[in-house]
């Protein structure tokens, strides 16, 4: 009952800080347009600082989010939370008080600082805090209802600015993360590592085996040493190598989320602006958009994902979840009409999946003291996409939005962020079922 209490505590505040950080999506869009390119369908200036600020978020997470996943594992989860809990509140309020060039330009500047640090790390600590209270053959559901909760936050927001106004939906968004962060710091409590699970346990510490480290020896490929303390230092660059290249689970692992994670950012990156330029889409088409997206993420993750992930297992509903972000990015780049994106949107609901997955595959396979650590390398890997992705799409994206492009096909960029995730696909079919286990003498 006490941990469901604690869970129960992070899922509100991932609902919350769901809430404030997606409500605004919708009115971005139209709010650059608005100050780059007024009274403009197609703004290449607007696509290339969007891509410009996913790029340096993601070079910054690189560094950032392994660091800090790591020293959660020393200073706790709650104490590093509040590090994204409050960074994401200063860019809403920037754009809550005005909309103009001027302030943009503020909210731009102030929104790429702090998300190298809001973004990846709240996933990352909250997966963490998920792992150190959920035994091993339970977390592929909990991570799945995590997500699901942040996807119904995402829903939230999204209705929310279906019916406010452009500057109300910027300051009910900055009170949702003040809310947040408050509700965090009053209510989460702080995890011990894991070591309950081990105590209810009894010997499954000797049984428990890292990722690796940078000294692990083993005789087979994935059997590594028992799991060490926490860390003294943050995480280094060798470290994060050797997580890389001494356990296939997690080479594997990491190729799936690269290329997963380049497709899903291109996406990101081109979606909205083809629309725009394709079928004129305004702020409340984006919305109804995101709302079918987030209604089926929702219903992937609180309903589907619980109930399949067990029968089912990691590897066979990641090959499905990834079948599934490849339609979706296949039927948005060849839409005809203003409906098809709807349902392309409506195949989110088996790709939601990917990542609660993949997850769960490198939980397992991680010590009780490892968890920030195997997250935040996970999550750094899932940002060095996000500082490739921007710089391949970007262009390509304003390139075949303009009347240069050397064919008719603007929808280009999206099948190209389609094979990308074909690539994720192929890859996820190679793993072999016993690296899903954990690791074990």
């Amino acid at each position: 009952m006490e941990m469901a209490e604690e869970l129960g505590h992070l899922l509100v505040f991932g609902f919350l800080f769901s809430l404030a950080a997606y409500m605004v999506a919708p009115a971005m869009t139209d709010v650059t347009m608005a100050a780059l390119c007024p009274g403009r369908d197609e703004c290449s200036l607007a696509i290339y600082l969007t891509g410009l600020q996913q790029a340096i978020t993601g070079l910054g997470a690189l560094v950032a989010t392994p660091i800090v996943g790591n020293l959660s594992d020393r200073y706790g989860r709650k104490t590093l939370l509040l590090l994204p809990a409050t960074a994401s509140i200063l860019p809403l309020v920037i754009l809550a008080c005005n909309r103009t060039k001027a302030f943009f330009y503020a909210y731009y500047v102030t929104r790429t600082l702090t998300a190298t640090v809001a973004e990846g790390s709240m996933s990352c600590l909250s997966l963490a805090y998920v792992a150190d209270k959920v035994p091993p053959s339970r977390r592929a559901a909990a991570f799945g209802v995590f997500s699901g909760v942040c996807v119904a936050g995402f829903v939230a927001g999204t209705v929310a600015a279906r019916f406010l106004t452009v500057p109300s939906t910027f300051q009910v968004a900055a009170v949702s993360a003040v809310a947040a962060a408050v509700y965090m710091r009053a209510f989460v409590q702080e995890t011990d590592g894991g070591a309950s699970l081990l105590r209810a346990a009894g010997d499954e510490e000797e049984n428990s085996h890292p990722l690796c480290v940078p000294s692990c020896s083993s005789s087979s490929e994935d059997v590594a040493p028992p799991t060490l303390p926490p860390l003294r230092k943050a995480a280094s660059l060798s470290e994060m190598a050797a997580l890389l290249t001494t356990s296939s689970t997690f080479s594997r692992a990491a190729l799936v989320t690269f290329f997963h994670t380049l497709g899903e950012t291109g996406l990101q990156t081109a979606l909205l602006y083809y629309l725009k330029a394709q079928f004129h889409y305004t702020k409340n088409q984006y919305a109804n958009l995101l709302l079918v997206i987030g209604i089926a993420g929702s219903l992937s993750q609180l309903v589907i994902m619980p109930m399949l992930a067990p029968k089912l297992g990691e590897q066979k509903l990641l090959i499905i979840a990834l079948l599934g972000s490849c339609m979706h990015c296949v039927l948005y780049s060849i839409a005809w009409s203003p409906w098809v994106p709807y349902l392309g949107a409506s195949f989110f609901i088996i790709g939601m999946s990917v990542n609660p997955c993949i997850r769960s595959i490198v939980s397992k396979r991680a010590g009780p003291f490892e968890q920030g650590m195997a997250q935040g390398c996970l999550t750094g890997i899932s940002s060095t996409a996000n500082v490739i992705s921007p710089i391949v799409f970007t262009p390509l994206t304003a390139w075949f939005l303009s009347e240069t492009a050397p064919f008719n096909f603007k929808g280009f960029s999206l099948a190209c962020a389609g094979f990308a995730m074909l690539i994720a696909l192929a890859v996820s079919i190679n793993m072999r079922p016993a690296e899903l286990q954990p690791d074990s003498k």
